[in-house]
Order: structure tokens, then C-alpha cells, then sequence
């Protein structure tokens, strides 16, 4: 089964989120949105929230405790040298080894939660609704198959008033997105 979109083109940033926010005024569901940079204010728009940060926080807690019960156990339990006159557990020479292995470890693990939420993996196959989405334009993409031709022609008609250079209807039969 075939589903179908209306895609509107904005050339202009200010005329982007304006129109965002008159479609949520109207109660229109926005499937996705598209900008050649990042707009921190659309995230808040859409009232989507990443959970990137708990879940990188957590890896470096993790991180930051496993290599210290590693360094403690290797110095301390499992092979105690006295080396220069040290105590066994020298507890500032495990530091540098710890930030190093925990800045490590939470860039690996946060690449693998974003892939794997994001469902990115080589060789995928990824819908694109318009071409010129990350060159220069910002693209708003609707659903309508839940829409009746009137509140079609409302969503036309409202996104060209905000500003959008064009306004079109394209169909997928899947979305890889």
C-alpha cells in the first residue's frame, strides 16, 4: 500500500518555523522535517527529545567504574609490585588512564546507540522525499492518508501563505526512514 505526502519547500528559515508552527496551530501531524543545518528551535517545536545524552552518561559512569575496579584489582589484588617506593593502590597514576579509556568508550558506545536507534547500518536502503533537502532548502513533510481532500487543500494553501516556493504530493510504497 502506497502512502502519500504532501512535501512543502522553504527557502527561508524564518518562513520554515513560522509555518511549523501554524501547521501545529491547524493540528496538522508533521512526519519529518529536513534543513541543511541544524535548528535547535525545531527539536523544541516537535517536541522531540533525545535520550543520546542519558544513555551517553550512563556509558562513561559504567566506563569510569570498570576501569577503575580493573586498574585496583591488576595493582593491588591480583599483582602487587612495590616499584620506586609506591604504594600499591596509587590512585592518581590510574586518573589519566581512566579519562582517556572513558572519553574513548563513550564515543564508541554513543556511535552504536545513535546507529542502532536511528537503524543506520551499511548497504541501507533510505527514503528521500526531495533531492534538495541538505543542499540549500528546508523541507516540511506531511502524511496524508489519514487527510480528506479538504484539509488537503488547507495544508496547500497554508504553507504556500507561510511561504513555501513549492508545495507537492509524492507517494512511497515503504519508508526506510
Amino acid at each position: 500500500m502506497n502512502k502519500a505526502f504532501k512535501i512543502g519547500i522553504f527557502e527561508e528559515e524564518e518562513k520554515f518555523i513560522s509555518s511549523i508552527k501554524s501547521l501545529q496551530e491547524k493540528e496538522f501531524i508533521i512526519y519529518d522535517v529536513f534543513t541543511p543545518y541544524p535548528i535547535h528551535k525545531v527539536f523544541h517545536l516537535l517536541k522531540r527529545r533525545s535520550r543520546l545524552p542519558t544513555a551517553a552518561y550512563f556509558f562513561g559512569l559504567f566506563t569510569i567504574i570498570a576501569v577503575l575496579a580493573f586498574l585496583y584489582y591488576t595493582s593491588v589484588l591480583d599483582w602487587p609490585i612495590n616499584y620506586g617506593g609506591k604504594p600499591f593502590n596509587s590512585f592518581p597514576s590510574f586518573i589519566v588512564v581512566t579519562i582517556i579509556l572513558t572519553i574513548f568508550t563513550v564515543t564508541i558506545a554513543s556511535l552504536a546507540a545513535f546507529s542502532a536507534r536511528s537503524k543506520l547500518f551499511p548497504g541501507k536502503e533510505n527514503t528521500i522525499f526531495d533531492h534538495r533537502a541538505t543542499d540549500d532548502k528546508f523541507v516540511i513533510v506531511v502524511n496524508t492518508d489519514a487527510l480528506d481532500n479538504l484539509k488537503s487543500g488547507q495544508l496547500v494553501t497554508l504553507m504556500q501563505e507561510d511561504g513555501a516556493v513549492e508545495v507537492f504530493d509524492k507517494e512511497f510504497e515503504s519508508i526506510n526512514a
